[in-house]
């Protein structure tokens, strides 16, 4: 029951006459006669607690008789029907029906707030569990800043500019998503306006002959880099900051630090675009995700050190994964689907890059970049 009220929660807090409608019907198997004759204070005391249960709000208990030959006939509870989500959630436990609550109250809040309507609910259902989630004066900090927002020409503004108590970049960029949904469903705009910082991607010159004078580290956004003539034979992109720091020097070679999920956004670099490009990313569902995604926006793409050989040469660095991806890949190529299938049938399982010995690992480099 617990599993359903989560699973139904955010339909039900945003559509007042589905949670109202919202039942479950459960046949309760009445013990037998040879029970009742076993242990006839265990079914007393089953049939008194589906007594006491009838009693609350939304909870139908259906009675039939039975006729048993020893015992007499009997009155047993036979099927209970529980009607409505706050009845539901009750019968749950306290848990659910506390986490039910703090939900229902909050969308209600959230979607009145914003001055009503289906668009506003739709986006407060997506973001339900945040807004349950939020402390008082978070969630409090939240509708402001929507509020706000929804009232005031902000294009071209920075967080910092907003005049909201509590708001400044960070906690901007924390809230960002579910802010923005809420504006843009309560307005009709087709962008927030509120100025971000740009993404920087984190590059390194492995090759000194490259760009003289230009510093060998350095952070640029895609149209900086974009904006370079670089003409590496090679570029290695790393999931991990941490390995792309440690990298030695390498002829021809550019490494940049992947930014997670916005890797594929180098494929608007027209140097990458034309050259050698080698992903080496965590052997997790995360790492494999990455590799999926920046492949599609550049399908040359090859993996190093993410096949199952590495996988299993190295058992004793694995660790759980905290929270696996859990989708399809169709980019993957065969030994990179095995090494994913493994993880996952191992228990979602994962093998940081970094944890690989790093001699190792750097023999690996050499030998891919030569061919």
């Amino acid at each position: 029951m617990a599993s359903r009220v989560a699973t139904r929660a955010r339909d039900w807090a945003c559509d007042p006459e589905a949670a109202s409608a919202a039942a479950v019907r459960v046949a309760l198997h009445a013990p037998t006669e040879r029970q009742a004759l076993e242990l006839p204070g265990a079914v007393l005391g089953w049939r008194d607690a589906w007594a006491t249960a009838a009693e609350e709000p939304g909870v139908e208990v259906e009675w039939e008789v039975r006729a048993w030959s020893r015992v007499g006939a009997q009155t047993v509870p036979v099927r209970v029907t529980i009607s409505g989500a706050d009845a539901l959630a009750a019968f749950a436990g306290r848990a659910s029906a506390d986490a039910w609550a703090r939900m229902r109250s909050r969308v209600a809040i959230a979607i009145a707030a914003l001055g009503g309507g289906q668009a506003v609910a739709t986006a407060a259902r997506t973001h339900a569990t945040a807004l349950a989630d939020y402390a008082e004066d978070e969630f409090a900090s939240v509708l402001a800043a929507a509020r706000w927002i929804c009232e005031h020409p902000v294009d071209g503004m920075r967080p910092r500019q907003l005049p909201i108590r509590g708001v400044d970049s960070k906690w901007f960029a924390s809230h960002r998503a579910v802010v923005s949904a809420l504006v843009l469903a309560a307005t009709g705009r087709e962008s927030l306006g509120v100025v971000g910082a740009e993404q920087l991607f984190r590059a390194r010159l492995l090759d000194d002959n490259m760009l003289p004078g230009a510093p060998r580290s350095f952070g640029a956004s895609i149209d900086e880099l974009a904006r370079l003539e670089v003409g590496a034979p090679t570029v290695l992109v790393l999931e991990n900051l941490e390995t792309l720091l440690s990298l030695p020097p390498l002829d021809g070679v550019v490494a940049v630090h992947g930014s997670g999920f916005a890797v594929a956004e180098l494929a608007r670099v027209p140097w990458i675009v034309a050259t050698q490009v080698l992903y080496w990313g965590d052997l997790d569902s995360n790492g494999f995700a990455i590799l999926h995604r920046l492949r599609t926006a550049l399908p040359r793409v090859r993996s190093l050190l993410m096949d199952e050989a590495v996988l299993l040469a190295h058992r004793d660095l694995w660790v759980p994964e905290p929270k696996p991806a859990r989708g399809s890949y169709p980019t993957l190529e065969a030994h990179e689907q095995a090494a994913l299938d493994r993880l996952r049938d191992e228990g979602d399982m994962r093998l940081e890059q970094e944890r690989i010995p790093w001699r190792a690992a750097l023999e690996r480099v050499r030998m891919e970049l030569q061919g």
